[in-house]
């Protein structure tokens, strides 16, 4: 089989998303003398939800109130499923989400932070869920979607197991027991992964796509950090995380049409802009119906698709205001270049742009 090689992005941090604020700020002006507008936002909004964009919102924060000095945002990671259960108690003026919210939620309503039963959902943060292990003296490992699945199933319990070493031919694999690792908690990250499984390898893998982990083996991490803790410190584990979060640990090169992919960004947008929207929606509902099944070539096969999720409707004008403010930024180039400077996520095109704004302008302000 073929190998494709595609150079992985790492994390490098929110100062480089503070100086693309600061370059956008002074673009588009006439000449030297002209002073950049002053914000009149003003106030504070709470927000919660997956732990996959805490990279990414600590530089869209950053930005948001360094160009708006007396608004504040704050985001707390506590994971995608405790994010949406903030939402419909009304605890959270708008959450990040690594699902949007499914048809039979939408239709039982009940969101508590909004006034009406009418939500707004973006997706703005794309990125590779990554299989990482730390194994001592490899790097990468190739290896293709059924042996994932019955690595995580636990149909594969050794590291020297035949089916691992016939997809990498020369690596000297260690006698020693694998150790699975999933989220203890509810996580759009963990639902993507067992999305991947099933559609995959159905007759390994033969639970639901979930964002709950189906099985009682394997050992558990809370959030993100949770899991990236544990690989880190135990050798012979493997499990998977937000890409932006691996670059230490060990990577799995996904097979793919007959060729081994690395995450990237770049590999992970093309298995999202390949996807169609899902159907029955509004046009302020924007969720992908990804197929990992269907991957094209060259493209990366597990793909985050993370969401904000906001109200049409708030109690309040000035919350409603900051919302949808926040969200602009977070959509505009300057802010997807941002993520992807601090997170490693791969922007939206243009055209996903424009639906998104015509999205968040369904957000009553007035």
């Amino acid at each position: 089989m073929k190998i494709s090689r595609i150079a992985r992005i790492g994390a490098i941090g929110a100062v480089a998303a503070l100086a693309l604020a600061g370059c956008a700020a002074n673009e588009g002006g006439t000449g030297s003398t002209d002073a950049p507008s002053e914000s009149t936002l003003s106030g504070t909004i709470e927000a919660t939800g997956a732990s996959s964009q805490e990279a990414a919102q600590q530089s869209w924060v950053a930005a948001f109130q360094t160009a708006n000095p007396d608004t504040t945002v704050n985001y707390t990671a506590t994971g995608s499923g405790t994010g949406r259960e903030n939402f419909i108690a009304g605890s959270s003026n708008f959450i990040g989400s690594d699902r949007a919210f499914n048809a039979d939620e939408i239709a039982a309503g009940g969101f508590g932070s909004c006034t009406s039963d009418d939500i707004v959902e973006i997706p703005v943060y794309i990125s590779p869920v990554a299989v990482a292990f730390n194994l001592e003296g490899i790097d990468e490992l190739n290896l293709d979607g059924e042996t994932i699945a019955k690595i995580f199933s636990g149909a594969i319990t050794n590291w020297n197991d035949a089916a691992i070493a016939s997809q990498n031919e020369g690596v000297e694999l260690p006698d020693q027991a694998i150790v699975p690792v999933h989220r203890a908690d509810a996580s759009g990250t963990q639902e993507t992964f067992t999305k991947y499984l099933s559609a995959v390898a159905p007759d390994v893998w033969t639970y639901e796509a979930s964002d709950e982990w189906p099985l009682s083996t394997g050992e558990a991490g809370d959030g993100t950090s949770g899991v990236v803790d544990a690989i880190t410190n135990g050798v012979g584990y493997i499990g998977f995380a937000d890409a932006s979060r691996t670059a230490d640990l060990g990577q799995v090169a996904v097979e793919v049409e007959g060729e081994y992919v690395a995450y990237s960004a770049e590999a992970a947008a093309a298995l999202v802009e390949a996807s169609p929207l899902e159907e029955g929606r509004s046009d302020h509902d924007l969720a992908f119906a990804v197929d990992p099944a269907a991957a094209p070539a060259g493209s990366y096969p597990i793909a985050l698709v993370s969401y904000l999720i906001g109200c049409v409707e708030y109690d309040d004008a000035e919350t409603a205001g900051l919302v949808k403010a926040y969200f602009e930024y977070v959509a505009s180039a300057e802010g997807q270049d941002a993520a992807a400077e601090a997170a490693g996520s791969a922007p939206i095109s243009d055209t996903l742009r424009d639906q998104i704004n015509t999205a968040i302008d369904a957000i009553v302000t007035e």
